[in-house]
């Protein structure tokens, strides 16, 4: 006989970070925590090892233990969870919670952003995908994974970064603050970046993301640059989201709330303010929770 549910779960895991946050069953905010990469295409034993470090630290907030898990339904909003084979593996491995749903970070924070009702988001962090739920369809755009896809997010522009860095080492374009920032980072060693390269995956190329904004903002010439191409990148996501019936776009993520001043004026004036994130989303989908491939 399975435990009856007392607890709804909701985490946001992406290429950095995964975040938990545990509510009693009239939505009280018990606990939150905040572990590393739950992105699934890099491994679902390591996503599902960091899912359940965070819940763990989160339930440990709220004053619960591993006796409770049982009692919990989680609702997971996960990049990676649009490939449907990866989907299948995370979902086949074992967990000790009551209930499981899972469905992309993007859908979790679709829901989050627009009150689990119809709108749109789009989503850079690490990555970027956009999503417009319309009359009980999904509308996906991007969000095909670093390095194929994921314009507009952190992992793409560190890539860049480190192409124009390169450039600039080869004499090809100046050395601005921002590419000395890059090679001072590994000692201005070039095979040294060349072998980084080969294992980086798209947190590691993300880290350099706050140091573009930061030096755009000095006048660096390779930061304003980079972050021009990114407020490209977005709007383009934003203007397919427009032609699929987006009126208001939320745009959600450690990139995108930076990004919208660098934005051309009509793309401005269609973001509207989120009313949750992520977490908020995937608590609703574990208040509805089912275990069968969403998209």
């Amino acid at each position: 006989m399975t435990d009856p549910i007392r607890y709804f779960v909701g985490v946001d895991g992406g290429g950095t970070s995964c975040r938990a946050r545990i509510t009693d069953i009239n939505g009280h905010i018990l606990g939150e925590a905040k572990t590393g990469s739950a992105n699934i295409l890099l491994g679902a034993d390591i996503a599902m090892a960091s899912i359940i470090d965070a819940i763990a630290t989160a339930a440990t907030i709220a004053g619960l233990n591993e006796e409770s898990y049982s009692s919990m339904s989680v609702g997971l909003a996960l990049a990676g969870a649009e490939q449907q084979s990866a989907w299948y593996e995370f979902m086949a491995q074992p967990h000790p919670f009551g209930a499981v749903t899972l469905n992309t970070d993007a859908y979790g924070a679709c829901l989050g952003a627009w009150g689990g009702g119809d709108g749109a988001i789009l989503i850079a962090g690490t990555g970027s995908c956009g999503i417009l739920l319309k009359d009980s369809e999904q509308h996906v755009v991007g969000g095909r994974e670093f390095p194929i896809s994921d314009q507009g997010g952190g992992a793409v522009m560190g890539l860049r970064l480190i192409q124009q860095t390169l450039l600039a080492h080869d004499g090809i374009r100046p050395i601005t603050p921002l590419a000395e920032h890059v090679l001072s980072h590994f000692n201005h060693d070039i095979d040294a970046i060349v072998s980084w390269s080969k294992s980086a995956r798209p947190c590691d190329y993300g880290q350099f993301s706050p140091a573009i904004f930061a030096e755009a903002y000095r006048g660096d010439s390779l930061g304003i640059e980079l972050l021009n191409q990114t407020a490209a990148d977005i709007e383009m996501w934003m203007k397919a989201l427009v032609k699929r019936g987006a009126e208001q776009i939320c745009l959600m993520g450690s990139i995108a709330e930076r990004i919208q001043p660098w934005l051309i004026p009509p793309m401005q004036q269609r973001v509207a303010t989120p009313m949750g994130d992520a977490m908020d989303g995937a608590l609703a989908m574990a208040r509805s929770s089912h275990n069968l491939y969403p998209l």
